[in-house]
């Protein structure tokens, strides 16, 4: 028996999410279904976290546990030539039996995507949300240090309450404005040059001003529409209807009716899984700037 961790990329416009449903096609039902189709094996396929509706994901993690001889590399070139164009398996590595995509990941990283622009972007529309009216990102960024921390955050979570607890511990949040948004290019571990694959989009859009804002946030968990609902929040402080610090007003009342609306899955993105130990993040909150090392995502001018 073999554990297999798929790190993977995905445009989810045209999914109805990570998990397998009766209402649409999913990227867990058309993965495990490639992958029987190679080992012959019924593939059950365990992830970091189910990703909505129209939500991307540029380091999603799944694993899985499967009796087949195919070499890592061999499994995700031979994957690549079946999947569909808007599903990439960027690495596939061997893991010890008692990893689990799920329960071994320590944070997850998200990043929210906004095109700040009078004008609209044809080339980023399935990417970005497209908000016309200029933001305050540095009264965002402000607000966005309010959510550091151990809190209840079921002021951001559209089904609560829950089985469980709302109480989440967000690592860093950050807010910065951008250049450029590459989508879907990638470094690879041993080059210089990012990763390509000829059946993904993978040009770049960049713009001459900073018209690209993106909000991240690293937190040991996230709860349902958490991270949108931030997202919501934070445009009303850019937008000067409320102060930085009505974020811990907001908190504190725990009444999802007192934050912002939740925006639209199109802008969203979960970005890296970490697991500790080697793994690491592999796209840090950013700076102002548009180059990146080798283990970030880059923006490609």
């Amino acid at each position: 028996m073999r554990n297999l961790k798929l790190t993977l990329a995905y445009d989810g416009t045209d999914y109805v999410g990570w998990q397998t449903q009766t209402n649409g096609r999913a990227i867990q039902e058309v993965l495990e279904r490639a992958i029987s189709k190679l080992t012959g094996e019924s593939s059950k396929l365990v992830v970091a976290g189910r990703t909505d509706s129209g939500v991307h994901a540029l380091g999603q993690v799944c694993s899985l546990l499967t009796n087949t001889s195919i070499p890592c590399l061999g499994l995700r070139a031979a994957l690549h030539d079946i999947l569909p164009e808007d599903i990439l398996v960027r690495e596939i590595e061997e893991v010890p039996l008692d990893f689990h995509a799920t329960y071994s990941a320590k944070s997850k990283h998200y990043r929210y995507v906004i095109w700040n622009s009078k004008l609209p972007n044809p080339f980023s529309k399935r990417y970005a949300y497209h908000y016309h009216v200029t933001l305050n990102a540095e009264a965002m960024q402000t607000a966005a240090q309010e959510l550091l921390g151990t809190h209840d955050f079921r002021c951001f979570e559209s089904r609560w309450p829950n089985k469980a607890t709302s109480v989440r511990t967000v690592l860093r949040c950050s807010v910065t404005r951008q250049t450029g948004w590459p989508i879907f290019g990638y470094p690879e571990p041993s080059e210089s040059k990012p990763y390509r694959s000829a059946k993904m989009p993978v040009t770049p859009v960049v713009a001459p001003g900073h018209e690209f804002l993106w909000i991240d946030i690293a937190a040991d968990g996230f709860l349902y529409n958490m991270v949108r609902s931030i997202a919501g929040t934070l445009i009303r402080v850019g937008r000067g209807y409320w102060q930085p610090s009505d974020l811990r007003r907001i908190i504190n009342d725990q009444d999802r009716t007192l934050a912002g609306e939740t925006a639209p899955a199109h802008g969203l993105y979960m970005v890296s899984v970490e697991y500790g130990g080697a793994d690491r993040d592999t796209a840090d909150a950013p700076t102002n700037s548009t180059s990146y090392s080798m283990n970030r995502i880059p923006v490609i001018e």
